[in-house]
């Protein structure tokens, strides 16, 4: 039988972080052997924000040698880079004009990223229109390979289901043409927390350096980072839904490291949030060290030449498919 078809990316922007790769880089790396993987570095969703052209570029050739350097084995997987794909921002138009205002303005990200981008979320007449639209972006991106499953994290949840309703009102409106994609995630990666504030998501946009470990951070840098992380009240270590903050940081020990949160809760009784952290510390380290070195070692020519190949193999794909699309709106093709 045919593989299904596993799509996602990562935007160049920010820093990126171990809540990145435990919510969605890990899980990628465990589907591509069962799954027709393919995994993009998503530069045209980056532009929404203001860019350095330089910076956006150096980002960009990073997130894929991060993904390479986790595990994504482009003998087994398809990487490439979003805008050498043109099909994607053509097949973004087309759903456009079949997607309703109101739908992108109840995106709980959208109203994020607006006050992010403005100061003012009331000042919708200052938002870029492509922190607004850029759903429909996402939409074309999984539409366009005939994607079953989408690995991702909580937080793009509503983006999964706007393209299930996009894909539905298409194929309704059009006939049968894309196929409606279920989304694939992990409980105990699905939603990694901000170290500095429990409640609200790991982010490589934070603010403060102390929401997050970026896969770049040195040891020392590490240490510091969950010294100051946020504990809750009490001293025991347990895994619940009451201690929000523990809940997290352990969460992060048992997936980096493979242990049950039971199994961590019972190493540490009669111990208090001190040894918990040192010891967490340690096997953020661990998992860092040889990551950074596999990273280090990853030559940019040989990365390029990865991601050329990877959309020279998609782009028949892609055009197939917006061919179709074309075919059936009506265009001349």
């Amino acid at each position: 039988m045919q593989k299904k078809i596993i799509f996602s990316g990562i935007a160049p922007s920010g820093n990126i972080h171990i809540g990145n790769y435990l919510g969605a880089i890990k899980n990628w790396v465990n589907l591509q052997n069962e799954y027709n993987s393919i995994f993009c570095v998503v530069d045209m969703h980056a532009i929404t924000m203001p860019r350095d052209p330089k910076e956006l570029r150096k980002k960009t050739l990073e997130v894929a040698k991060i993904y390479i350097a986790s595990g994504i084995d482009p003998e087994k997987s398809t990487l490439f880079i979003q805008s050498h794909v043109p099909e994607h921002a053509e097949l973004m138009w087309i759903l456009n004009t079949i997607t309703k205002t109101g739908e992108l303005s109840r995106m709980t990200q959208f109203k994020d990223k607006a006050e992010l981008s403005t100061g003012d979320s009331k000042a919708l007449e200052n938002v870029p229109l492509g922190i607004f639209n850029y759903p429909i972006l996402m939409v074309a991106d999984i539409l366009l390979y005939d994607t079953n499953l989408v690995p991702v994290g909580e937080d793009q949840l509503q983006h999964i289901e706007i393209t299930k309703t996009l894909a539905k009102r298409f194929n309704n409106r059009f006939g049968d043409t894309f196929v409606v994609p279920e989304v694939h995630i992990t409980k105990e990666g699905m939603r990694i927390m901000g170290l500095d504030d429990p409640t609200k998501k790991m982010s490589k946009s934070a603010k403060s350096e102390y929401n997050y470990i970026a896969l770049n951070d040195s040891e020392e840098i590490v240490r510091k980072k969950i010294k100051k992380a946020v504990t809750d009240s009490g001293s025991e270590i347990v895994y619940r839904d009451d201690k929000p903050a523990l809940k997290n940081l352990i969460n992060i020990y048992s997936l980096l490291s493979e242990t049950p949160a039971k199994e961590i809760e019972n190493k540490y009784v009669g111990k208090g949030y001190a040894d918990f952290k040192n010891d967490l510390a340690e096997v953020i380290i661990n998992f860092l060290k040889p990551f950074q070195e596999r990273l280090a070692k990853l030559d940019d020519k040989k990365v390029l030449e990865i991601l050329a190949e990877g959309a020279e193999k998609v782009q028949p794909l892609a055009k197939k498919k917006l061919d179709e699309v074309k075919r059936k709106i009506g265009f001349i093709v």
